[in-house]
């Protein structure tokens, strides 16, 4: 995924530039960058962060760094911001994006006259030195990150710094989102709203789909006109987004209370307690509970001293192992209890199975699980979602390809993704089986689409159901 948080100042922008970026850290962990513009032209620092959290990383780039114009980073994969020069002059820019043609662009980029891009260490170019080219091949900068957003197959989002102010551009189809702050002598651009309030900002807008602004110190100015078609990403109310965020005008934390108490609804389950998987189930938890009147309570604690993010490692196998060792039990709340558990997904099922082994260890009589969304059936095109290689690491695939005999269509997906047919009760009930579970019951689409509260249509729901 990654995050970012831009700033345009009459002073120094370096202290709301630190923190904005270091409140955007729950999207990614492998980089963080900050690029400044001031008196002294343009500057930049990019860390590795896979080891220790950004304030520690840039601690001391906050302390030397000077600008008024500012953007930063929390990246999941490409060392960014980049400074960029070209016949636009020189400029900074940092995106989160998900390009799945990247072969396409670059060849067509090369039969242009590009001479050539460099590989980062896994042998992959640099997407965001990829949407620099593409916004190279204009005359001006606006006609440039139009080309950019509109060449891209997958998504857009990018802030591009110049010497004469900071453009925002967000993904044509909105599918992640950007939100302009302001407050007296500095407006800011973001990835989580969140991120500006505790600096003194109010919220000014947030962008429509493919819309551009530019903003300076005194103001933020619309230089393309929003689109009408949206497909914001469902799961940042699900999973991405920190509690204290919105979008399009709808929190975070009150999606997951609806979530989990349409869930409680159409249950049928009598358990001791209910419990979230820390963090992301536990709002949709305490939405469960609310509704059925069943105690919440947290039988088992994580451990965030010294891993605070859930995200971290970044290798599988460690981050299977790290999420079990951050897992603290309370024994008195679990042994001879049954407990109801909402996580936000099931995607690979390793970490759930081994949380349940986990709790039955600890004497647990029964848990019964409740994914606070449907089955994941279908690999994100869209967002940097999971870090699958392959559609197969999905469990309901694996399951799938199982019942079907390797014989697995497109038709015969759409019956699996159907809550009320035959087949989505085998699957659901093969994966009980295999994860050790007493019961499962997912959440289903049209639920959690009520919950989000906006019109169903903005929103993208591909990974559950294939549909664009």
């Amino acid at each position: 995924m990654g995050g970012f948080f831009g700033v345009a100042a009459k002073d120094d922008c370096v202290f709301d530039l630190f923190f904005g970026i270091d409140y955007h850290s729950h999207l990614g962990t492998r980089r963080g960058g900050m690029a400044v513009y001031g008196e002294n032209g343009y500057d930049r620092a990019i860390h590795n962060i896979e080891n220790a959290p950004f304030r520690t990383k840039f601690d001391k780039d906050m302390q030397q760094m000077k600008g008024y114009y500012g953007i930063g980073c929390i990246s999941d994969y490409e060392p960014q911001p980049l400074i960029v020069r070209s016949h636009h002059g020189t400029y900074a820019l940092t995106t989160v994006s998900k390009i799945n043609n990247v072969d396409q662009l670059t060849q067509k980029l090369f039969g242009k006259g590009h001479s050539h891009f460099l590989e980062m260490s896994g042998g992959d170019i640099n997407a965001t030195e990829l949407i620099a080219a593409l916004i190279n091949q204009k005359e001006n900068l606006i006609e440039g990150i139009n080309y950019a957003l509109e060449s891209v197959d997958g998504s857009l989002s990018l802030l591009l710094m110049t010497p004469k102010g900071i453009y925002a551009a967000r993904d044509r189809m909105g599918r992640t989102p950007i939100v302009i702050g302001r407050k007296t002598g500095a407006f800011c651009a973001a990835f989580e709203n969140f991120s500006y309030k505790n600096l003194g900002y109010s919220d000014y807008k947030e962008l429509g789909p493919g819309e551009i602004v530019v903003m300076t110190a005194d103001n933020c100015v619309t230089l393309q006109q929003p689109g009408e078609d949206m497909k914001i990403c469902t799961f940042l109310w699900v999973y991405y987004g920190y509690p204290a965020s919105s979008y399009e005008g709808t929190s975070v934390e009150e999606m997951r209370y609806r979530c989990g108490a349409k869930m409680a609804q159409r249950d049928n389950v009598k358990p001791d307690i209910v419990a979230g998987v820390p963090d992301s189930g536990t709002a949709h938890a305490v939405g469960y509970a609310n509704e059925s009147g069943v105690p919440f309570s947290r039988p088992f604690i994580k451990y965030t001293p010294t891993w605070p993010r859930s995200f971290m490692p970044t290798v599988q196998s460690q981050r299977n192992m790290i999420a079990k060792m951050k897992m603290l039990a309370v024994e008195d709340l679990i042994r001879d209890k049954s407990l109801l558990l909402i996580d936000d997904s099931i995607v690979r099922g390793t970490q759930l199975r081994e949380t349940t082994e986990f709790l039955y260890e600890n004497g647990a009589k029964e848990v019964h699980i409740r994914p606070a969304c449907p089955p994941l059936v279908y690999g994100c095109k869209y967002l940097n979602f999971s870090r699958s290689n392959s559609e197969m690491e999905l469990i309901t695939r694996r399951v799938i390809q199982r019942l079907e005999n390797g014989n697995v269509t497109d038709e015969v997906l759409q019956e699996y993704t159907d809550p009320d047919s035959e087949k989505y009760e085998t699957m659901v009930e093969e994966i009980r089986k295999e994860l050790h579970f007493t019961s499962l019951r997912f959440n289903r689409l049209d639920d959690m689409l009520d919950s989000v509260d906006i019109d169903k249509c903005k929103l993208c729901t591909y990974c559950w159901d294939g549909k664009e």
